[in-house]
């Protein structure tokens, strides 16, 4: 037990930090992204509102971890596309950003049907009147219905990153050193010591997903819509 606290110990924070990392990162990403897929979808052009449908459906219902290797395989070792600079850190931050823009590709897929949902809370009402005095369709749905819909759907985005959380394990799968690669390494060093491995790697993201829980939970009664 001191023997895998020793190897373990150490390593614990810098790779569980890599993992909050990756989820803030790419909820941030996958916020404005799906606002725009949002916004695209009850767009009155339809080419905009197509292009949202189509992505929408096909990236929700492609599995996660394909999508983490198109990106990685298809943008960087096939098509060249390099998201760092050519230093001695290169790979590790190339395959990190590459990880971030693939869980912002697929987070905002379900920040944007999230936010489709908190759309139909906006009295239609309100639209029609400020469609009256003149306002466009950016006016409109980003001074009326966007801030209200944010509001309503505090508590689901939540939900939507706590999955993004667990999702982030995903990403050793191109060798970015989070906690879950971390463990699977220890696994196969300690492999007598599975289920003391397992817990410790269990609480840390039991820490992380409760503490978002409980912001968003705060954070929906704080600023919900009063009707």
């Amino acid at each position: 037990m001191s023997e895998l606290w020793q190897e373990m110990g150490p390593q614990l924070w810098p790779a569980f930090w890599v993992t909050i990392q990756l989820m803030f990162w790419s909820a941030l990403g996958a916020l404005i992204w799906g606002i725009l897929l949002a916004a695209m979808k009850v767009s009155p052009v339809p080419v905009m509102r197509g292009f949202a449908t189509v992505y929408v459906n096909v990236v929700r219902n492609t599995p996660l971890t394909l999508i983490v290797l198109l990106c990685s395989f298809g943008l960087y070792q096939n098509l060249g596309v390099a998201l760092a600079a050519n230093d001695a850190d290169f790979t590790q931050n190339n395959n990190f950003r590459l990880a971030v823009l693939a869980f912002i590709l697929y987070t905002a897929t379900f920040v944007c049907e999230t936010l489709r949902a908190g759309f139909n809370t906006v009295p239609l009402g309100q639209a029609e009147a400020a469609r009256s005095i003149g306002l466009g369709f950016s006016q409109v749905f980003g001074l009326i219905i966007l801030p209200q819909a944010l509001r309503a759907v505090i508590a689901p985005l939540g939900s939507v990153l706590i999955a993004l959380t667990k999702n982030t394990t995903i990403a050793s799968v191109i060798g970015v050193a989070e906690a879950s690669l971390l463990m699977k390494e220890d696994l196969e060093n300690f492999s007598d010591q599975i289920l003391v491995i397992f817990a410790v790697f269990a609480v840390g993201f039991m820490i992380i997903t409760l503490a978002e829980g409980a912001a968003f939970g705060w954070a929906a009664k704080r600023w919900a819509v009063k009707r």
